[in-house]
């Protein structure tokens, strides 16, 4: 969860659900959901679920290794951290090749995937209250509201304190922030990329 912000880590969690009891009602994919009805669900499926593996990519790493393999890492970790050895797994996208483990990739599983729902909104709100965390000590971003995309706060923030150690240098809104805002009226803003 998070690939697309311009700050803070991106989470993957891995979520064996029992699978002799109903679903939870109203679990569904995380970015259908309000804030609040994930955090309700989340507490739900924490109490249910019968192992719960949360990993995590640093900005430093997303940087280093790019996004897709700095997920592809926290996916890694998050299946590493599960107490009990999952029969099945199933991940939300195209297949990867360098996961580790034998799976079914499904496009859309997190709208599709009664697990891969769960696992998604547990991400989501894992990552949600770490940035919230981390804006209490960089207030500049407003990453209590924005989670660490791309808001009009956001790049003001940017463009005011420049990058913080949270940031992903490698996203190009971070790395021309400076360059944009003080561009001259006559830029052409259709040629500057922005991660989503």
């Amino acid at each position: 969860m998070g690939r697309g912000p311009l700050a803070g880590p991106v989470v993957a969690c891995a979520v064996i659900m029992p699978p002799d009891q109903r679903a939870i009602a109203g679990v569904d994919d995380s970015k259908q959901l309000t804030p609040q009805e994930r955090r309700r669900l989340a507490i739900l499926i924490r109490g249910r679920a019968l192992a719960i593996g949360l990993g995590a990519a640093s900005a430093r790493e997303i940087d280093r290794i790019n996004i897709y393999h700095a997920s592809v890492l926290a996916m890694r970790r998050a299946l590493a951290r599960l107490v009990l050895a999952p029969h099945h797994v199933v991940v939300d996208g195209n297949p990867v090749r360098t996961l580790g483990v034998a799976h079914r990739a499904v496009v859309g599983g997190d709208g599709r995937c009664y697990s891969v729902a769960c696992a998604s909104i547990i991400a989501k709100v894992t990552r949600d209250r770490l940035m919230q965390s981390l804006a209490v000590r960089h207030p500049a971003y407003a990453w209590s509201h924005n989670m660490g995309y791309a808001t009009a706060e956001h790049l003001a923030g940017l463009d005011r304190q420049g990058a913080s150690p949270h940031h992903r240098r490698s996203f190009s809104s971070v790395a021309q922030t400076r360059l944009l805002f003080g561009a001259p009226d006559d830029v052409d803003w259709m040629t500057a990329a922005v991660d989503d």
